[in-house]
């Protein structure tokens, strides 16, 4: 199971860190991933954490987004900063690298004035 949680409304340039709590699963072993779909468009993937320990981010979010994880208390985390308009969308975690093979229910982002 996947939960997201740390979406919400924040102005232009403004800052927010995602939560993705996993449970059910070897969570350490897995690469894990956060994809984003904007409203009206297909799914995006944003960023991979590898199990061996390399990131990786698309091009939009490199140099603002950071990912990271704590195999510990098995969660993933994203911290998004400098965020603009174009950032708006329900963001999901998910096992594995690109769009992911299972992913949680979402936690929406809004970035507006």
């Amino acid at each position: 199971q996947l939960v997201e949680s740390g979406g919400g409304l924040v102005e232009p340039g403004g800052s927010l860190t995602l939560s993705c709590a996993a449970s059910g699963f070897a969570f350490k072993h897995y690469t894990m991933s956060w994809i984003r779909q904007p409203p009206g468009k297909g799914l995006e993937w944003v960023s991979s954490f590898y199990s061996a320990g390399g990131r990786e981010y698309s091009d939009s979010v490199k140099g603002r987004f950071t990912v990271d994880r704590n195999n510990g208390n098995s969660t993933l985390y994203l911290t998004m900063r400098g965020l603009k308009p174009e950032d708006t969308a329900v963001y999901y975690c998910a096992t594995g690298s690109g769009l992911g093979t299972n992913r949680g229910q979402g936690t929406q982002v809004t970035v507006s004035s």
